[in-house]
């Protein structure tokens, strides 16, 4: 039931319109470094498992940046308005509860040393922990991506971060890699403020998680490496904010796209790599 948070990319664009609003707004939020919001988001399609998997779920998110302290992360409530036959959530027997933070110190700041050379602007001890509560052991996750980070000056109007880490495995709902270091993530992070439009800010947002040299290859019908790669237009207000996203996934979950599988209910064949969608509506305080 994994699943990665698509209002990421909102709210990285909401960083570039709150935290330019913060000095002139600051009474309008209930702080003026840690933003935060209440999203409902829709997905179609997404491939984490090896079904198809359509949902509708309550999330919180907060991102801040501060000192040297760089900060995303989420809660979901998964399947909080409902999803499809595949789908499972707090109301119905499923994980009553899914997180991602990806907290990033600044390496530079903390030492107080300029570590800057070239397009790199600064330096990062970065992680990235996933947590799934699940109801059982079969349904519950717990990773720790752990590794080094930078900011990137590319000389355009555009944000542009880097992240490499390495992944140790706790529970992941009973597969083989369990209690392990196992394999490698690459994430890229941009954005590109478009332009104002209908009274707020439109801007492109993508970020990609390259994921390889896991030992649950060695396993049928998973693979050691995969790919999940978001592209996401996000108009954001002072207070509302509003995406559209596509995701491409190949093997998402680290399932063999095309593989063979029967879970008690019938024959059918993993679609793990494709394309699923997003909607995203959300109020910042």
């Amino acid at each position: 039931m994994k699943k990665t948070l698509l209002a990421a990319g909102a709210a990285v664009a909401l960083s570039y319109t709150v935290s330019a609003q913060a000095a002139d707004n600051s009474g309008e939020y209930l702080s003026d470094w840690w933003h935060q919001s209440v999203n409902v988001v829709g997905s179609y399609h997404t491939r984490f498992g090896p079904q198809l998997r359509n949902d509708t779920y309550l999330e919180y998110e907060a991102f801040a940046k501060k000192d040297f302290f760089d900060f995303y992360g989420y809660v979901d409530l998964p399947r909080f308005f409902g999803g499809n036959s595949t789908s499972t959530g707090i109301w119905n027997h499923g994980s009553p509860l899914f997180m991602e933070i990806e907290p990033r110190f600044s390496i530079d700041k903390l030492t107080g040393t300029d570590l800057s050379f070239g397009p790199f602007k600064e330096w990062y001890f970065a992680n990235n922990y996933i947590y799934d509560m699940g109801r059982n052991k079969s349904g519950r996750q717990s990773t720790w991506y752990m590794g080094l980070g930078t900011d990137i000056d590319t000389g355009l109007p555009m944000g542009l971060s880097l992240n490499i880490y390495a992944k140790y495995q706790w529970q992941n709902y009973l597969a083989a890699n369990e209690n392990e270091w196992d394999g490698y993530r690459f994430k890229v992070k941009y954005f590109v403020p478009i332009t104002d439009l209908w009274g707020g800010k439109l801007t492109y947002i993508g970020f990609t998680n390259f994921d390889w040299g896991s030992d649950l290859g060695d396993q049928p019908n998973r693979t050691s490496n995969s790919i999940a790669s978001s592209h996401i237009l996000a108009l954001n207000y002072d207070h509302w904010h509003y995406s559209v996203v596509a995701r491409y996934f190949h093997n998402g979950g680290q399932w063999e796209d095309g593989a063979g599988l029967n879970f008690g209910k019938g024959d059918f064949n993993v679609k793990s790599t494709g394309w699923g969608y997003y909607l995203v509506v959300g109020y910042n305080f």
